[in-house]
Parts: C-alpha cells; structure tokens; sequence
C-alpha cells in the first residue's frame, strides 16, 4: 500500500473522535514489527523516527527513514513517515528529502516567547514543503535520562489558554500537551489530569498529542482519546518487549551466537505489543 501522509491519518482519526497510534522506530526490526501489529489490529499506524534515534545511527537519518518507507510501502494498511522530537533545524530540513511527510518540532525546553517564535519559523518553512509539523507546549519529562518532571512543577503541564494563543500564533498542525504522562517511564501508572485534557480539547483547534504514552495504563488511554487525544505516542513500551525477549531468549541459550535468534523474538515480542495496545483505543477505520 502507498505511504500515507501523517496528516491525513490524523485528521481521519480526529474526525472520527479516535486515535492513531505513532510507535518509535529505532531499528528495521522496530518498523517490522510496528507493520506486523497494525495490520493484526487492521488499523493505520505511524513510523516515528526521534532525533535520539537518528544521533544512535551516527546521525544519519536517510538509511533509516528509508529502510522504514519501504517497510511502510509494503504494508498491508495505511502506514505513514514521522520525524519526531526535532530540536535541530538542520535535521528538521532533512525531513523533505528523506521522505518524511511530517515532523514534530521541539522547541518546549525554551521559554515561551522563543518557542513560540521557533516554532513559528518551522512551520513557515514545513508548510512550504507540504509537511504537517506537530509541535509541543508544557514540557513532557523524561526525555534523554532526565528525571520526569514533578506533576505540579514549573512546564509539567499546558495551560490552555496559552496552548490556543500558542497554536493561533504558529499556524502548528497538531499540539502535544503535558497532562500527566512523561517520557522514558516503564511502569504504567502515570495519572493523566483529564479535566486538564477537557480544557485543551476546548481551547485548541488542532489535533492534540499524547507523548509519552507507555507509562500510562490501558484504560488511561483509552480514556485520554475519548476525551479528545487523535494521536497517541508510544516507544518505551516496544523496548521493554524487545529486551525482555531477547534476555529470555539468551538466556535459554547462553552458547548461541546468532543475532537472527534472539532478534526474531524480539520484533515478534514488540509485533504482539503493538497490537495489543492498538487494541485499547477505540477501533479506527482502514482508509
């Protein structure tokens, strides 16, 4: 099937009241896997390449973005190419030509009024290039070790009124608000301030975002799309799957040498995760 574009699957999902799911490629095996759940789940999915990801592979970006077009090419439901988490403008300009249709800028760790102008000049220069840019307003947590953020501390969450004058300001696709979930968690019982995300879903007209999904249950998901989140972000979870298979597996066989072994039992692993949490949120319809 040919790629999707990211924007149409999340404004499909949008109008439907439901979710897509955007799960983090770090390897081919990620993006396999990610394929093979999607289609057991008969739902559109979205391939997330974060900048984290690209600075492992040396920072190149083109030979995973393409390894996981194809992937996406070759599935049997809509499948689209996300670059996530950008802070660097130059990787953000790489976006086009390595086939991305989409790409999240990250300029939250600034203050307000530089991300705010950041950001504006990402969208300028997306929207020139026919890509959809995501942005974030309310720091997440979590992200390259640091510890979450406290959920009453400073930029733990987004605060709607400035989350409208935020998206009004920049012309962003979509928003990914801070309600409680933070990066990097592996356990799942991170509390999402509903009422906070009621609020969000009235003052903001764009799509909105949920990152760091993985720490939060499945009826915490469930809930947060009911309550107006159209794309959901999950990465840690497919890790935990992937390590905990492969140390099964060598540890059923400490002599074995071959990566294709333990490898294999990781995507399956992360295949069954995926479709499983593709499984809590409300059914999507195949475009």
């Amino acid at each position: 099937m040919p790629i999707a574009a990211t924007g149409d699957l999340v404004a499909e999902a949008a109008a439907q009241q439901r979710a897509v799911a955007a799960f983090n490629v770090i390897t081919l095996e990620h993006a396999e896997a990610i394929a093979e759940g999607a289609e057991a789940a008969g739902a559109p999915v979205i391939l997330q390449i974060s900048e984290n990801a690209v600075a492992y592979h040396r920072g190149r970006a083109r030979p995973l973005a393409r390894a996981a077009a194809e992937v996406a090419d070759q599935a049997a439901v809509p499948v689209s190419l996300h670059l996530d988490h950008v802070q660097s403008v130059e990787l953000l300009h790489q976006a086009a030509d390595c086939g991305f249709s989409s790409a999240m800028f990250d300029a939250a760790r600034l203050p307000y009024a530089e991300n705010l102008a950041a950001t504006r000049a990402a969208v300028v220069w997306a929207h020139e290039r026919g890509l959809w840019l995501e942005a974030e307003l309310g720091e997440v947590g979590g992200k390259n070790g640091q510890a979450p953020l406290d959920a009453h501390a400073p930029g733990a969450r987004t605060a709607p009124e400035e989350a409208r004058a935020f998206v009004e300001a920049t012309g962003v696709d979509a928003l990914a608000v801070a309600v409680g979930t933070s990066h990097a968690m592996t356990s799942r019982d991170a509390r999402i301030d509903h009422g906070l995300l009621a609020r969000l879903r009235t003052a903001v007209p764009v799509p909105l975002v949920l990152h760091g999904s993985s720490g939060a249950s499945d009826e915490e998901l469930a809930r947060a799309v009911a309550g107006g989140i159209a794309k959901v972000n999950i990465g840690t979870a497919l890790n935990i799957a992937m390590t905990g298979a492969i140390r099964d597996r060598l540890a059923r066989d400490d002599q074995g040498v071959d990566p294709r072994r333990y490898l294999a039992e990781g995507r399956d692993a992360m295949a069954r995760t995926v479709a499983r949490l593709m499984a809590v949120l409300p059914p999507q319809l195949v475009l």
